[in-house]
């Protein structure tokens, strides 16, 4: 079995982190002892030299291994260029004993919300996803902006703006599972056999209504995906269990 941690959303800097929470969060997740941590952007909340230092701090306290992508907060303020110094690559591929493939897509513009995958990111994606399907790969992509819209999240204006040419190669691949933040909301959608899952905020306090810091945890097996929410410090909730697709 598989299991990955999901983590989105720390917007780290002086207002709007909860550095209680994190904590709380990092604890959970190391007594979980995923095979691996994947944070889907917003790592900071202005793109700060000064926060991202703070990052790589927290994030050390991680005992899994830990990849990320860049959201559009830490694109802001020359935020694309420390990521890759601080933090890592900002798009990658990720090969787990050979028959498991993780893609990292950086989703984010330099002081724009929005987000946009571009014609030779995909067309690099592409390339990948078709070593998949012919070699019956377990595919992930991960990404910060959703690809299709959340519900209970407001107006509808930060969706992908390529949605439509990422989403269809995303489901003519039949990729496993797609992961996203940005709405601070988590939610599952299934289309065609893919799975589409976004993550809450994990720590910080940007939160709509009465929703709680939270992360999602997937149990992959030979036959099943299982999706679990994690509220910080609260109780676990499973949103789904689906077969896993056979290629």
């Amino acid at each position: 079995m598989t299991i990955i941690a999901h983590i989105s959303d720390l917007h780290v800097s002086h207002t709007e982190f909860d550095e209680d929470i994190f904590l709380q969060a990092v604890d959970e997740i190391n007594n979980l002892q995923p095979d691996m941590i994947v944070l889907t952007g917003d790592l900071t909340d202005q793109g700060y030299y000064r926060d991202y230092l703070l990052v790589k701090d927290y994030l050390s306290k991680f005992e899994a291994p830990l990849f990320a992508v860049p959201g559009n907060h830490d694109s802001r303020n020359l935020g694309h260029q420390t990521f890759e110094e601080l933090i890592g690559e900002r798009s990658w591929k990720l090969t787990k004993d050979d028959d498991f493939v993780v893609i990292g897509l950086d989703s984010s513009t330099p002081d724009v919300d929005s987000g946009n995958i571009g014609r030779p990111q995909q067309l690099w994606m592409d390339h990948i996803l078709d070593d998949c399907v012919v070699n019956e790969r377990f595919s992930v992509v991960a990404l910060h902006h959703h690809v299709i819209p959340i519900p209970e999240t407001g107006r509808e204006r930060n969706v992908l703006s390529d949605a439509g040419d990422i989403l269809k190669t995303l489901v003519n691949h039949e990729v496993d599972m797609v992961l996203a933040g940005h709405k601070h909301v988590p939610n599952i959608w299934k289309m065609n056999n893919t799975l589409f899952v976004n993550a809450g905020s994990l720590c910080s306090k940007k939160l709509r209504g009465k929703d709680t810091n939270s992360y999602n945890t997937y149990f992959i097996d030979d036959d099943s995906i299982k999706v679990v929410l994690n509220r910080v410090a609260g109780d676990k909730i499973l949103l789904g269990e689906y077969p896993r697709n056979i290629l």
